[in-house]
């Protein structure tokens, strides 16, 4: 469960963000929308511990990351949760295989080649596992980083504007991907977009 509370975030002294208290239940999908600027990239980071929050408490999974040390929080984070950006970070010069086992390495966990095998299948892109990611179409390569994001079994996906740059079909099938997987981990999901296509989805809103 994600439980926030009395969250604000200050960018300078005339720039500050209040929150509504949320609170998130295990196994749920919602949406945060809102208008450009009103803060849903923020909220989506200081909920995936990738922001510090300067005020209010966020608690996942009963451990506040407001009180977690720097080392604490990179493991909680490499265990906890998949991240899934707009621009989808990948190494481009790496193989698909190679960026999917940078996500156990980096959480500490150990590599396991038959999970990616398992990830890629589920995603459809198998035969794609020697490609390098320069090699692959924009739907491809968003499938690698859903794969990348699902990989450790997380308990929390979340993902920022993962269809903005999408046509309808991709659009499609994107969102019917990271649907049935999150389902499929039995994990929470968490979509900021201002993609109005994806409320024919996810009925759960969060509006700032």
């Amino acid at each position: 469960m994600i439980k926030t509370q009395s969250l604000s975030h200050f960018y300078n002294d005339s720039n500050e963000i209040h929150f509504l208290d949320l609170e998130i239940k295990d196994n749920t999908q919602f949406l945060l929308l809102g208008e450009s600027g009103s803060g849903k990239t923020t909220l989506l980071h200081l909920l995936g511990g990738l922001l510090t929050a300067q005020m209010g408490t966020i608690e996942v999974n009963g451990s506040d990351l407001t009180k977690l040390s720097e080392s604490e929080l990179d493991r909680f984070r490499g265990t906890q949760y998949g991240f899934i950006f707009q621009r989808n970070h990948l190494i481009q010069t790496l193989t698909v295989e190679r960026n999917l086992l940078l996500a156990p390495f980096l959480a500490g966990l150990k590599q396991d080649s038959n999970r990616i095998d398992e990830v890629l299948e589920q995603l459809g892109i198998a035969d794609k596992k020697y490609s390098k990611i320069h090699e692959l179409s924009l739907g491809q390569a968003q499938r690698v980083a859903i794969a990348r994001a699902v990989l450790n079994k997380p308990a929390i996906i979340l993902a920022d504007e993962p269809t903005s740059a999408l046509d309808d079909k991709n659009c499609e099938r994107v969102s019917d991907l990271l649907l049935t997987v999150a389902k499929q981990n039995q994990a929470t999901l968490v979509i900021a977009t201002h993609d109005q296509r994806l409320k024919s989805k996810i009925t759960n809103l969060i509006q700032l």
